[in-house]
């Protein structure tokens, strides 16, 4: 069996209506580029290996494959043979749908035909025009027939909180908060393997192709959302040493911003896969005398099992994903469990 390595994929790219045009610029696309690039799916299980022996290969197959080898012993405990985490890229030119993700118990019950899990995201705000929110929770305690009412009538938006957001934010939003990235911001995605979503409004926008209002989701959405305000907006980031910060970790991954001037030493653990994107200058990834260049926006999965590895940059900025161990993360960082930006 081929020895696993730092896999790179082939992105997939999405263009919804709310889609801009700074994406393909700042990752320095081929041109003509697409007209409206909303995402680029970085990491996903669909894709497919674009380097090295395993090229051609979906990321599912490789899993299939390789279980707990890939993607570490704590997630195949939890899930099998499957990638746990799908990471983004998302540029907001206009504002997306209010909306909301179920949790792995209500996604397994009740949409367990789509293979998905439940959907807690973390986002990484990477540029944000002056003014710039996003929705993240509602701005008081409601009652579930309030938000009924409120979307039968179209006043949800009175009903939720907008958060003002910046470059280097981190905004936490946990299965079942009503959310929205709103217009002007470019941003970077960490989150469950799941692409569930419920629309609970959508600004009476149509579909280009169909000419036809977008689809809304209300039972699933009152079912599933957090009727509360949401206290996961711009988390502190903890320092871990002088080259690393944590920004965000949950029992579904955890978020990690590293800087890069030199070079940084990291070793895999068995227990998780990585994703290792680089969103600010170039790095060189080495491991068992091996190299690859990764420029911005580039994203690798590390395998669980490869072992030792070295970054070398003059200055490069990038985000480390994983699976963490919430308890031992607390007890090692001396952190209260429950506070930011640890959430057991």
């Amino acid at each position: 069996m081929q020895t696993l390595y730092p896999i790179l994929c082939e992105p997939r790219l999405v263009e919804p209506l709310w889609g801009g045009q700074r994406l393909a610029p700042w990752l320095d696309l081929p041109h003509p580029p697409p007209e409206r690039l909303g995402e680029i799916w970085l990491v996903f299980d669909s894709n497919r290996v674009s380097n090295g022996p395993l090229a051609g290969m979906t990321i599912a197959e490789v899993a299939r494959t390789y279980g707990a080898a890939l993607v570490g012993t704590r997630p195949f405990a939890r899930y099998g043979a499957d990638l746990p985490l799908l990471a983004k890229l998302i540029d907001a030119a206009d504002r997306l749908s209010v909306q909301v993700h179920p949790d792995d118990e209500y996604a397994h019950t009740f949409e367990a035909h789509t293979g998905f899990h439940g959907k807690t995201e973390a986002w990484y705000i990477l540029t944000a025009e002056p003014g710039a929110t996003v929705t993240l929770g509602t701005s008081t305690v409601l009652e579930r027939e309030t938000l009924a009412r409120a979307i039968a009538d179209g006043t949800v938006e009175t009903l939720l909180a907008q958060r003002p957001v910046q470059s280097g934010d981190l905004i936490f939003v946990p299965a079942g908060t009503i959310h929205a990235i709103n217009a002007g911001i470019m941003l970077f995605e960490i989150q469950q393997k799941s692409d569930l979503t419920y629309r609970l409004y959508d600004y009476n926008r149509r579909d280009a192709r169909t000419g036809q209002l977008r689809s809304l989701h209300i039972e699933q959405a009152l079912a599933v959302s957090r009727l509360e305000p949401a206290h996961t907006a711009r988390l502190r980031p903890l320092p871990l040493d002088e080259q690393r910060e944590l920004l965000v970790a949950c029992s579904s991954f955890a978020l990690e911003r590293w800087r890069v001037e030199g070079g940084l030493e990291a070793t895999t653990d068995p227990a998780s896969l990585e994703i290792l994107t680089v969103i600010g200058g170039t790095a060189r990834l080495t491991w068992q005398q091996l190299t690859l260049d990764l420029p911005r926006g580039t994203a690798v999965l590390l395998p669980a099992t490869l072992g030792a590895y070295r970054l070398l940059a003059d200055d490069a900025t990038l985000l480390r994903s994983y699976i963490p161990d919430i308890p031992a993360l607390i007890s090692t960082l001396g952190v209260p469990p429950g506070t930011g930006p640890i959430f057991p």
